[in-house]
């Protein structure tokens, strides 16, 4: 629902809350809270399995686990802030909680009792015991809340700052989009280069700390701009509209469809805070759901009970959200792909001579400085080259369509798990050279350039895919749920995390071999077969691009009457805002 701003403060003052005056507090807040959320988890397989002795296998899956927990809060964060705190308020809480997390897990960095006794020469390293595992599953359970709270809220928070009902303001609102993303993309690049390093060489004392310190700070500088925001206050959640049409649609689901659908209930005077933009126009898909939007003898057409009469606006957010579903589940498994990157493509980088010079060696935690750098360049290039190219051709103005973007991000991806499997092959063809493969400790002398390509070609089709299926859910949502596009784009990175975690748990059971051997050994990589777990994957994307290329070619984008400015409306028959698209 459009929120309604607060009033507050003296009439005295004269200049409009929010604008570009808040911007340095939302992008303090937002650039240390990068600092201290990457850096918390970009080298967190090496503290797993260094720090706490855990097995390869466990530490991936917990990772990927709380990884995939920290994407589904974001629902919660969403629900929270739209029902009853606010986005403020959401975001204040949600990193004193985060934050509380990170400051537990940095004590038992300091604190030699609260992790297990280092490993001496050849013994066998004892694993951390009940306690101090429990330490470590509730400071990244507390995470996990709190960056469910953090997620789906910063960036439109950012975004409330400038009304874009004010033509003056309403670019600086895509400007706003702009800078959040480079100075977000910024602050990645220090925390993956500068944070591992120190992780790596100082201690984990000083690696976690310090985005313990930022962390703190980035709380300081958000609430120190409170007087200047804009705050919008919460005015109910779109899931309970959802829930409305449904319940309405199985109350009347034994009525008689009606022929003409101009007979179905429209409201303008109540659909008027949840149609700015223009109303959604009624679509012969899912007929089932028009069922909600039959006006019978017991409905008050003047005060409608909702859980019984909903308006055909409301019938069909509902069916864009379900028409949505498809499209938004192929992302999933280029999450599972991805997410490979902090386990077992650290564990590769690790075992290699990570010397760029004589001197200097990369941490291997800082491989994925290589996805960043590349998914930057490709964003810049995409907007400065790409698109003004293929605006000749398509005369779209955004130059290709966010479902092309999103086909084009699934290809690359296949070519990265593909890229990823002959690489780990030529890594122990390396060892075994050398003599190397029943010494897992030993740096094989292979560069560990060679897994430049495939982190760079994850990179580039995150910059194609991730930042495509994100505006597709922010275009094709309804106006009124847009706020939680982005929790929907966090649900599927989460269940991408949690199918990573059942597939390497699957692979390593089933693959286990009398003899000890197994795909996904714990302790020795060069024993194992990476190159087939990384070429399953890639056969897995390969279904998933058909898949997407179907639900593409099907897809109905919403119907939407445009309210313009002369009070006229428009009909738009095809994608919701052609401007944009």
């Amino acid at each position: 629902m459009v929120q309604k701003m607060e009033e507050k403060g003296g009439s005295h003052v004269n200049r409009k809350k929010g604008g570009i005056i808040t911007m340095p507090f939302i992008f303090a807040n937002e650039v240390c809270e990068k600092l201290a959320v990457v850096g918390f988890h970009a080298n967190m397989i090496s503290y797993l399995t260094t720090q706490l002795h855990m097995p390869l296998t466990k530490a991936a899956n917990t990772l990927t686990n709380f990884g995939g927990t920290g994407s589904l809060t974001p629902l919660i964060g969403a629900f929270v802030a739209d029902t009853y705190a606010g986005r403020f308020w959401t975001i204040t809480v949600a990193s004193i909680i985060y934050q509380i997390g990170m400051f537990s897990l940095t004590l038992s960095a300091i604190l030699p009792q609260l992790r297990p006794p280092p490993c001496q020469g050849d013994q066998v390293c004892k694993e951390a015991d009940t306690g101090q595992l429990a330490i470590l599953y509730v400071s990244l359970l507390l995470a996990a809340l709190g960056s469910g709270g953090i997620r789906p809220c910063v960036v439109a928070f950012g975004a409330d700052q400038f009304d874009e009902t004010d033509p003056k303001q309403a670019t600086k609102t895509w400007k706003y989009f702009n800078w959040y993303y480079f100075v977000m993309g910024a602050a990645v690049l220090v925390a993956v280069t500068v944070l591992v390093y120190i992780q790596d060489n100082v201690g984990w004392n000083w690696g976690l700390g310090i985005p313990t310190v930022a962390m703190f700070l980035s709380i300081i500088a958000f609430v120190f701009g409170y007087p200047l925001y804009r705050n919008l206050d919460p005015a109910g959640s779109p899931f309970v509209r959802l829930m409305q049409v449904c319940v309405a649609a199985f109350r009347k689901r034994k009525l008689d469809m009606v022929s003409d659908p101009n007979v179905l209930y429209q409201n303008e005077e109540l659909d008027a805070s949840i149609c700015l933009d223009g109303k959604l126009l009624h679509t012969k898909h899912m007929k089932f759901l028009d069922k909600a939007a039959i006006v019978t003898e017991e409905d008050d057409i003047k005060s409608p009970n909702l859980w019984r009469l909903n308006t055909v606006h409301r019938v069909e957010e509902l069916k864009s959200v379900i028409r949505m579903g498809p499209i938004w589940a192929s992302g999933i498994l280029l999450i599972t792909a991805y997410a490979q990157q902090g386990t077992f493509s650290l564990q590769q980088a690790k075992s290699m001579d990570r010397h760029l010079t004589k001197s200097f060696e990369i941490p291997a935690g800082s491989m994925s400085v290589f996805t960043m750098v590349s998914m930057l360049s490709t964003i810049a290039l995409y907007d400065r080259i790409i698109i003004p190219v293929a605006r000749k051709f398509t005369g779209l103005d955004r130059g290709i369509t966010f479902l092309h973007r999103m086909g084009i991000g699934f290809v690359i991806s296949v070519l990265a798990t593909l890229v990823a499997g002959f690489v780990e092959m030529k890594r122990k063809q390396a060892a075994l050279a050398h003599g190397l493969v029943d010494k897992p400790h030993i740096i094989i002398p292979i560069s560990v350039l060679w897994l430049v390509p495939q982190y760079s070609l994850h990179g580039i089709a995150e910059a194609f895919m991730s930042v495509g299926h994100l505006e597709f859910l922010y275009d094709q949502a309804p106006e009124s749920m847009r706020s939680t596009a982005t929790a929907l784009f966090w649900t599927a990175n989460s269940i991408g995390n949690y199918v990573s975690t059942l597939l390497v748990t699957l692979v390593h059971k089933f693959s286990a071999g009398p003899n000890g051997s197994n795909w996904l050994p714990d302790k020795n990589l060069n024993k194992g077969k990476l190159e087939y777990f990384y070429w399953l994957i890639t056969l897995l994307q390969v279904v998933n691009v058909i898949y997407y290329f179907f639900c593409a070619k099907i897809y109905t984008f919403k119907p939407i009457q445009m309210h313009q400015k002369g009070g006229d409306s428009s009909s738009s028959s095809g994608v919701e805002l052609d401007n944009k698209v």
